[in-house]
């Protein structure tokens, strides 16, 4: 939610109070930056109606919501379960294209220069050696610890788009994208594999490069202990 600003959080609230006739507040499995999209995104929320037929109210809450939003599915949890505390793995993809796409303008970062992908992939290697990433990390952030676990990080290049994955416990706010920042610069050939190590190292934002444009970010899975539709 945002003060006088609209956001998924706040129609999706909207819409469940509406039809089901009761304040309803979700909670989200975390919070992406501005204009940065999901394609698999989790949030929970608590009802005192005992019966709801989740099709019924998913295919309800589609026709009501805007185009920008779509709900896949709504399943009913155990009471403890939390959409935010409860996920061990997140994966982003940052998508680039390296030749001007029209119909991909809003969705992907545009390149014109060569850049070296090999290189990208050895320094996008060198993340699953660190836990702490402050040098990725916004500022004034209310987070207790910048310590993340990353699991994976590599580029593939699909006929002409570049696509960046990146899979941790959790992240940072901007961390991403900071992450490809710098790493771009690596590839244009500004910055070494030792100097993208020391910018980890030096827990400094100012160290490292500016963030990548947000409209080219996507969270593509969350990952849970439990499935998603277990109920006891």
């Amino acid at each position: 939610m945002q003060p006088k600003t609209t956001t998924v959080q706040g129609v999706i609230n909207h819409a469940l109070s509406t039809l089901l006739r009761e304040e309803i507040n979700i909670v989200g499995c975390g919070r992406t930056d501005t204009g940065v999209h999901a394609k698999n995104f989790v949030a929970h929320f608590d009802s005192q109606i005992d019966n709801i037929h989740e099709t019924n109210l998913a295919f309800k809450l589609n026709a009501f919501l805007p185009k920008e939003i779509v709900i896949h599915d709504i399943a009913k949890m155990h009471n403890d379960a939390h959409s935010r505390f409860d996920a061990t793995k997140r994966t982003y993809k940052y998508f680039i294209s390296l030749k001007k796409d029209p119909f991909d303008f809003n969705h992907s970062l545009r390149v014109d220069q060569k850049l070296d992908i090999e290189l990208m992939n050895i320094a996008a290697k060198q993340l699953l050696n660190y836990i702490d990433f402050t040098s990725f990390s916004k500022v004034d952030t209310e987070t207790k610890t910048n310590n993340c676990k990353i699991y994976e990080a590599n580029w593939q290049q699909i006929d002409y788009k570049l696509i960046f994955t990146i899979s941790a416990d959790r992240f940072l706010r901007n961390m991403v994208r900071a992450i490809v920042g710098t790493l771009l610069e690596v590839g244009k050939g500004k910055l070494s594999i030792e100097g993208f190590n020391d910018i980890i190292m030096a827990k400094d934002r100012c160290k490292a490069k500016s963030s990548a444009s947000a409209q080219a970010l996507f969270l593509t899975k969350v990952v849970y202990p439990y499935s998603i539709n277990q109920t006891n």
